[in-house]
Protein backbone atom coordinates (compact mmCIF):
# COMPACT_ATOMS: atom_id res chain seq x y z
CA UNK A 1 0.00 0.00 0.00
CA UNK A 2 0.96 3.32 -0.86
CA UNK A 3 1.73 6.24 1.80
CA UNK A 4 2.87 8.95 -0.50
CA UNK A 5 2.47 10.01 -4.16
CA UNK A 6 4.12 12.31 -5.94
CA UNK A 7 3.02 13.28 -9.11
CA UNK A 8 4.68 15.50 -11.76
CA UNK A 9 5.69 17.79 -8.45
CA UNK A 10 7.46 21.19 -9.29
CA UNK A 11 8.28 23.87 -7.03
CA UNK A 12 9.44 27.45 -8.77
CA UNK A 13 9.30 30.69 -6.96
CA UNK A 14 10.04 33.66 -8.67
CA UNK A 15 9.94 31.08 -12.06
CA UNK A 16 13.35 29.89 -10.80
CA UNK A 17 12.73 26.15 -10.63
CA UNK A 18 13.94 24.44 -7.05
CA UNK A 19 12.60 21.13 -7.07
CA UNK A 20 10.91 18.81 -10.38
CA UNK A 21 9.57 15.31 -9.10
CA UNK A 22 7.95 13.90 -12.30
CA UNK A 23 6.77 10.69 -9.76
CA UNK A 24 7.66 9.28 -6.54
CA UNK A 25 5.81 6.98 -4.53
CA UNK A 26 6.75 5.67 -0.85
CA UNK A 27 5.05 2.61 0.74
CA UNK A 28 3.54 2.33 4.15
CA UNK A 29 6.49 1.42 6.86
CA UNK A 30 8.96 2.79 4.26
CA UNK A 31 11.80 4.88 5.26
CA UNK A 32 13.50 6.72 2.87
CA UNK A 33 16.64 8.98 3.58
CA UNK A 34 17.41 11.79 1.39
CA UNK A 35 20.27 13.45 0.87
CA UNK A 36 22.40 15.84 -1.42
CA UNK A 37 24.23 19.03 -1.26
CA UNK A 38 23.36 21.86 0.13
CA UNK A 39 20.71 23.61 -2.31
CA UNK A 40 19.61 20.35 -3.81
CA UNK A 41 16.43 20.88 -2.37
CA UNK A 42 16.16 18.50 0.61
CA UNK A 43 14.50 20.16 2.95
CA UNK A 44 11.92 21.84 0.33
CA UNK A 45 10.71 18.18 -0.54
CA UNK A 46 10.34 17.59 2.82
CA UNK A 47 8.16 20.78 3.59
CA UNK A 48 6.15 20.22 0.55
CA UNK A 49 5.31 16.40 0.90
CA UNK A 50 4.58 17.26 5.21
CA UNK A 51 1.90 19.90 3.58
CA UNK A 52 3.99 22.83 5.17
CA UNK A 53 4.53 24.29 2.13
CA UNK A 54 2.60 24.59 -1.32
CA UNK A 55 4.33 22.98 -4.62
CA UNK A 56 4.24 25.13 -7.70
CA UNK A 57 2.53 22.65 -9.82
CA UNK A 58 2.04 18.65 -9.62
CA UNK A 59 0.07 16.03 -7.24
CA UNK A 60 0.53 15.09 -3.87
CA UNK A 61 -1.50 11.74 -2.74
CA UNK A 62 -1.67 10.76 0.81
CA UNK A 63 -2.99 7.42 1.03
CA UNK A 64 -4.73 7.16 -2.35
CA UNK A 65 -6.53 10.86 -1.72
CA UNK A 66 -5.11 13.58 -2.64
CA UNK A 67 -4.16 16.29 -0.60
CA UNK A 68 -2.77 20.18 -0.69
CA UNK A 69 -0.90 22.58 1.89
CA UNK A 70 -3.61 25.16 1.09
CA UNK A 71 -6.55 22.70 1.56
CA UNK A 72 -5.74 20.53 3.99
CA UNK A 73 -8.05 18.67 6.58
CA UNK A 74 -7.28 18.58 9.90
CA UNK A 75 -7.05 14.70 10.31
CA UNK A 76 -4.78 14.36 7.22
CA UNK A 77 -2.45 16.59 9.55
CA UNK A 78 -2.40 14.93 12.94
CA UNK A 79 -1.09 12.03 10.75
CA UNK A 80 1.99 13.32 10.41
CA UNK A 81 5.16 14.52 12.41
CA UNK A 82 7.83 16.47 12.28
CA UNK A 83 11.40 17.22 14.05
CA UNK A 84 13.79 20.06 12.80
CA UNK A 85 17.08 19.93 13.45
CA UNK A 86 17.20 22.21 16.87
CA UNK A 87 14.21 20.84 19.00
CA UNK A 88 12.35 24.12 19.16
CA UNK A 89 10.59 23.25 22.81
CA UNK A 90 8.16 25.08 24.45
CA UNK A 91 9.35 26.99 27.68
CA UNK A 92 7.46 24.20 29.61
CA UNK A 93 8.48 21.24 31.40
CA UNK A 94 9.53 18.22 29.76
CA UNK A 95 6.47 16.55 30.80
CA UNK A 96 4.22 19.62 29.09
CA UNK A 97 5.92 19.19 25.66
CA UNK A 98 5.79 15.90 25.30
CA UNK A 99 2.01 16.45 26.09
CA UNK A 100 1.48 19.20 23.65
CA UNK A 101 0.44 17.11 20.89
CA UNK A 102 -2.52 14.96 22.76
CA UNK A 103 -3.90 17.96 24.62
CA UNK A 104 -4.31 20.19 21.38
CA UNK A 105 -6.22 17.10 19.98
CA UNK A 106 -8.57 17.11 23.20
CA UNK A 107 -7.49 13.77 24.66
CA UNK A 108 -8.07 13.79 28.35
CA UNK A 109 -5.81 14.67 30.86
CA UNK A 110 -5.95 11.13 32.76
CA UNK A 111 -5.48 9.45 28.73
CA UNK A 112 -2.78 12.41 28.26
CA UNK A 113 -0.69 11.18 31.58
CA UNK A 114 -0.96 7.65 30.59
CA UNK A 115 0.76 7.94 26.90
CA UNK A 116 3.37 10.43 27.88
CA UNK A 117 4.76 8.43 30.22
CA UNK A 118 4.88 5.82 28.20
CA UNK A 119 7.14 7.60 25.50
CA UNK A 120 9.43 9.87 28.39
CA UNK A 121 10.17 5.84 28.99
CA UNK A 122 10.65 4.76 25.80
CA UNK A 123 13.31 7.44 25.10
CA UNK A 124 14.53 7.40 28.46
CA UNK A 125 13.87 10.34 29.70
CA UNK A 126 11.13 9.59 32.62
CA UNK A 127 13.89 10.89 34.90
CA UNK A 128 13.86 14.50 33.04
CA UNK A 129 9.66 14.96 33.26
CA UNK A 130 9.61 18.29 35.48
CA UNK A 131 12.67 19.90 33.71
CA UNK A 132 12.96 22.93 31.27
CA UNK A 133 14.61 22.96 28.42
CA UNK A 134 16.71 25.23 29.47
CA UNK A 135 18.78 22.73 31.64
CA UNK A 136 19.03 19.95 29.01
CA UNK A 137 21.59 19.21 27.23
CA UNK A 138 21.46 18.64 23.53
CA UNK A 139 21.05 14.75 23.40
CA UNK A 140 18.45 15.19 25.96
CA UNK A 141 16.52 18.04 23.99
CA UNK A 142 16.29 16.13 20.92
CA UNK A 143 15.08 12.92 22.98
CA UNK A 144 12.30 15.63 24.15
CA UNK A 145 11.30 16.54 20.53
CA UNK A 146 11.57 13.19 19.25
CA UNK A 147 9.18 11.80 21.71
CA UNK A 148 6.86 14.88 21.52
CA UNK A 149 6.45 13.94 17.68
CA UNK A 150 6.18 10.20 18.69
CA UNK A 151 3.55 9.83 21.01
CA UNK A 152 0.90 11.19 18.56
CA UNK A 153 1.55 7.92 16.88
CA UNK A 154 1.92 9.58 13.54
CA UNK A 155 1.77 7.60 10.22
CA UNK A 156 4.63 9.38 8.74
CA UNK A 157 7.47 11.01 10.36
CA UNK A 158 9.27 13.71 8.96
CA UNK A 159 12.47 14.40 10.31
CA UNK A 160 14.93 16.91 9.21
CA UNK A 161 18.91 16.75 10.22
CA UNK A 162 17.90 15.70 13.49
CA UNK A 163 21.13 14.62 14.85
CA UNK A 164 23.02 17.58 13.79
CA UNK A 165 25.49 18.73 16.51
CA UNK A 166 24.79 15.73 18.36
CA UNK A 167 28.50 14.29 19.86
CA UNK A 168 28.89 10.68 18.07
CA UNK A 169 28.03 8.68 21.21
CA UNK A 170 24.79 10.21 21.64
CA UNK A 171 23.78 10.32 17.61
CA UNK A 172 24.55 6.45 17.54
CA UNK A 173 22.76 5.40 20.58
CA UNK A 174 19.49 7.69 19.59
CA UNK A 175 19.47 6.16 15.99
CA UNK A 176 18.99 2.62 17.48
CA UNK A 177 16.43 3.16 19.49
CA UNK A 178 14.87 5.58 16.90
CA UNK A 179 15.21 2.50 14.32
CA UNK A 180 13.46 0.10 16.97
CA UNK A 181 10.66 2.44 17.34
CA UNK A 182 10.22 3.32 13.92
CA UNK A 183 10.23 -0.80 12.96
CA UNK A 184 7.85 -1.55 15.97
CA UNK A 185 5.12 1.15 14.78
CA UNK A 186 5.47 0.30 11.19
CA UNK A 187 5.51 4.56 11.15
CA UNK A 188 6.62 5.87 7.03
CA UNK A 189 9.49 7.97 7.71
CA UNK A 190 11.65 10.62 5.17
CA UNK A 191 14.90 11.22 6.62
CA UNK A 192 16.85 14.42 5.83
CA UNK A 193 20.51 14.17 6.44
CA UNK A 194 23.80 15.02 5.06
CA UNK A 195 25.61 12.38 7.27
CA UNK A 196 25.74 9.14 4.90
CA UNK A 197 26.13 7.09 8.21
CA UNK A 198 23.19 7.98 9.46
CA UNK A 199 20.97 7.33 6.64
CA UNK A 200 23.29 3.93 5.75
CA UNK A 201 22.26 2.76 9.30
CA UNK A 202 18.58 3.62 9.87
CA UNK A 203 17.20 4.25 5.86
CA UNK A 204 15.77 1.38 3.48
CA UNK A 205 15.69 3.33 0.66
CA UNK A 206 17.76 6.67 -0.39
CA UNK A 207 16.90 9.13 -3.05
CA UNK A 208 19.75 11.32 -4.36
CA UNK A 209 18.83 14.94 -4.82
CA UNK A 210 21.22 17.44 -6.91
CA UNK A 211 19.62 20.40 -8.46
CA UNK A 212 16.05 19.42 -7.02
CA UNK A 213 16.10 16.53 -9.07
CA UNK A 214 16.29 12.80 -7.93
CA UNK A 215 19.32 11.62 -9.99
CA UNK A 216 19.66 8.34 -8.09
CA UNK A 217 16.34 6.15 -5.91
CA UNK A 218 17.41 2.37 -4.67
CA UNK A 219 17.96 0.63 -1.43
CA UNK A 220 20.67 2.61 0.72
CA UNK A 221 23.51 0.26 0.87
CA UNK A 222 23.35 -0.37 -3.01
CA UNK A 223 23.39 3.10 -3.79
CA UNK A 224 25.79 4.00 -1.25
CA UNK A 225 28.24 1.45 -2.44
CA UNK A 226 27.09 2.11 -6.43
CA UNK A 227 26.66 5.73 -6.92
CA UNK A 228 25.86 6.36 -10.32
CA UNK A 229 27.66 9.45 -12.41
CA UNK A 230 24.85 12.13 -11.68
CA UNK A 231 25.02 11.10 -7.54
CA UNK A 232 28.19 13.52 -7.22
CA UNK A 233 27.02 13.88 -3.81
CA UNK A 234 27.30 9.85 -2.74
CA UNK A 235 30.82 10.11 -5.05
CA UNK A 236 32.23 12.57 -2.89
CA UNK A 237 31.22 11.37 0.35
CA UNK A 238 31.08 7.58 0.57
CA UNK A 239 34.18 6.85 1.67
CA UNK A 240 32.98 7.94 4.89
CA UNK A 241 30.22 5.73 5.46
CA UNK A 242 30.79 2.78 6.08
Amino acid sequence: MSMIKLKNLTFSPSGKCILEIPNLTVKKGQVVGIVGANGAGKSTLLKIVSLLQSQTSGEILYSEKLVHAKNVNLSTRRKMSFVLQQACLFHTTVFENVASGLKMRGMPRSERKEKVNVWLEKLNITHLAKRYPGKLSGGEAQRVSLARALVTEPEILFLDEPFTGLDFPTKIQLLKELKEIIEENQITCFFVSHDLQEVNFITSRLLVLENGKIVQDGPTKEVIANPNKEAEFIVRFKEFAL
